[in-house]
């Protein structure tokens, strides 16, 4: 039995990167034989076989050919007569088929090594452009190694702009491409992410509101670079460098996208786009099945975000409302969230990135004095009911009185 260490491990070992997760293909062995040896067989798709003391994956090396449309449009051989060689040349990147065996020899059919060293994302085979996904996939590498350097091949991305153009993007499954999109905007650059997929044409094909941003602008005494695509990336660069949770990169990747439906003629102001950029939230949340926290956060910061740039301005009872809007009393962690996204939208400006926010603790200042209101003695001067909201309310509006009088002095 041939046993390899592939793809990311190696990848990663020979960038001096951190190795999370070992894939390994068994070159010379069947199905019968793996079992007979006392491996358990986990694949649908294709023999896949966990390690009976360790518990380890363990792939038959296999060849696939296109079948279908799609990423899972494909069907799969796998005997002992297909080589380590015939294993790697399906995969996506030459960085991703080297191989390496219990001694460190490494097996580089088609120049990873080079690749790596060059920084070039590149991809092994003309096969490449069979798998639409991988045009996820390349655009998340991108993402994730920006930082060391890399780039895509010119020919590569042109393979890229070919499946975005075919169709095929629209085969993917919402529950695939999220995956591919949740991971990449978890990178050290996710910007990078949406530029690629731009460059390539895919973002066109997947988030058209997305796309739609760039070229349009915003006036300048506020957003020093002007284009609203640009902005967008930006709010992005800033969400990763403060090392903000997944919602929050989501509902920055999304707070604008009115901004797209505003009419030329009324460039470079955006009135009401708060509003207008709900249904196409709500479209691109629908599309790829976002998990619900990274859609409802997504939704609020689209409608309120202005609001918390002008959280020191806002009326007392206009406060209350933004509050409520949130549950800051149930959900205290969404508006913190929430604040997160504005100051970051704040930060993503041409020049002005290490300006102070000081609406942030503003915003969370409110919300203490907002949740200081007991409820208990309300109920034991004998409201109840809807009566008990009102007062509730009213005693929650006084406290926010008071204090933006007092943060005012």
């Amino acid at each position: 039995m041939q046993i390899y260490k592939v793809g990311g491990a190696v990848r990663d070992r020979l960038l001096g990167r951190p190795v999370t997760d070992i894939d390994r293909v068994v070159v010379g062995e069947s199905v019968e034989q793996m079992q007979a040896l006392g491996y358990r067989p986990v694949g649908s798709d294709f023999p896949v076989f966990l390690h009976p003391q360790t518990g380890e994956e363990y792939a038959l090396a296999r060849t696939e050919r296109k079948s279908g449309r799609g990423y899972g449009g494909f069907t799969f051989h796998a005997s002992p007569e297909v080589t380590l060689e015939q294993d790697l040349i399906r995969r996506d990147l030459t960085i991703n088929a080297m191989a390496e065996d219990d001694d460190g020899h490494i097996t580089d059919p088609y120049n990873g090594k080079k690749d790596l060293e060059d920084r070039i994302l590149r991809h092994v085979s003309p096969a490449f452009a069979e798998d639409p996904l991988r045009v996820l996939r390349v655009a998340r590498f991108a993402a994730r190694y920006a930082g060391l350097g890399f780039t895509v091949a010119p020919d590569t991305l042109e393979l890229m702009r070919e499946l975005s153009e075919s169709g095929e993007l629209q085969a993917l499954t919402a529950e695939r491409s999220w995956k591919e999109i949740a991971r990449a905007l978890m990178e050290d650059q996710p910007q990078v992410f949406i530029q690629v997929l731009r460059d390539c044409g895919a973002l066109k094909e997947l988030m058209p509101e997305v796309d739609a941003l760039f070229g349009v602008p915003q006036p300048e005494a506020h957003h020093p670079e002007v284009d609203t695509g640009v902005h967008t990336l930006a709010v992005l660069e800033q969400a990763a460098k403060h090392q903000q949770p997944l919602t929050v990169r989501w509902a920055c990747l999304l707070h604008n996208l009115g901004k797209g439906l505003t009419p030329p003629e009324e460039w470079p102001r955006h009135i009401a786009h708060e509003h207008r950029g709900l249904k196409l939230i709500k479209a691109v949340n629908q599309r790829f099945k976002a998990p619900r926290d990274c859609q409802e956060l997504a939704l609020l910061v689209g409608e309120y975000h202005t609001h918390g740039h002008r959280a020191l301005e806002l009326k007392a009872s206009t406060l209350l409302e933004l509050l409520q809007s949130f549950d800051v009393y149930r959900r205290p962690q969404r508006f913190e969230e929430f604040i997160a996204a504005c100051e970051m939208d704040a930060r993503a400006r041409l020049g002005l990135e290490a300006r102070e926010y000081p609406q942030a603790a503003y915003l969370r200042g409110a919300a203490e004095a907002a949740r200081a209101i007991a409820v208990q003695p309300l109920v034991q001067q004998g409201y109840t009911g809807q009566a008990l909201g009102e007062a509730i309310k009213k005693e929650r509006l006084k406290a926010l009185k008071a204090y933006k009088d007092n943060a005012g002095s």
